[in-house]
């Protein structure tokens, strides 16, 4: 029953894909790269998720910065690396140089990471809907080149045409609509870690002026 209900949607796709025209196929490639991303974006965030899951790891790297301790904190850091760690680590492995601004690079790597594929998506959700409209439009110049031809006398045929080439319109507002959401989702969830490494980085660096005094106290 199974097999027979697959081999029924392989034929009502092949159908649509060949009712819809030429303009179907780069639909169908902007669906297959819209999905590659999607998936690759979930499993990047799966693994960050779990990445959070070393908050102990975190604070420990606090704790040894706040005893003026930066080269363990830097150990400590480096055991089990997430995006969080990898910004405090970059700041105490340049802070001769300028912590602040060695956090801000490594906060923009990380930022730029988060948002790997998303100008894709973005490209796609306007992308999709006008090569839909494209298709209908060629699809309704191909049914008046029919109907001014001799041999074409049946306006029925004509408009079962248009109603074909409306398929591309209707596929590129699917594709553009699904990818619409999920590239809000994955916008939303980037704004999400932006702000919470905006204020782990700030409470970083009243630690670390912390960890100077001490530092300085341990010299006395």
């Amino acid at each position: 029953m199974s097999y027979i209900y697959c081999d029924n949607c392989l034929t009502m796709a092949r159908d649509i894909m060949a009712k819809g025209g030429v303009v179907m196929w780069p639909l169908l490639i902007c669906s297959f790269i819209s999905l590659a991303i999607i998936i690759e974006r979930i499993l990047f965030w799966w693994r960050e998720r779990r990445g959070k899951q070393y908050t102990p790891l975190i604070e420990k790297l606090f704790h040894h910065t706040r005893e003026g301790d930066f080269d363990k904190a830097i150990k400590v850091g480096l055991e089990k690396a997430n995006s969080i760690t990898r910004v405090l680590v970059a700041g105490l492995e340049h802070r001769d140089y300028s912590l602040t601004e060695s956090m801000n690079v490594a906060a923009s790597d990380e930022i730029a990471r988060m948002k790997q594929g998303l100008s894709v998506l973005d490209t796609i959700i306007t992308m999709a809907p006008l090569l839909g409209i494209l298709g209908t439009v060629m699809g309704i110049i191909r049914s008046f080149r029919l109907l001014s031809t001799s041999e074409m006398m049946n306006p029925s045929a004509v408009t079962s045409g248009i109603a074909e080439a409306l398929i591309t319109t209707a596929t590129g507002l699917i594709i553009a609509l699904v990818t619409l959401v999920l590239f809000n989702t994955l916008a939303s969830k980037v704004q999400a870690e932006t702000r919470r490494m905006e204020q782990i980085v700030t409470q970083f660096e009243a630690a670390y002026k912390k960890g100077l005094t001490h530092a300085s106290d341990h010299r006395l």
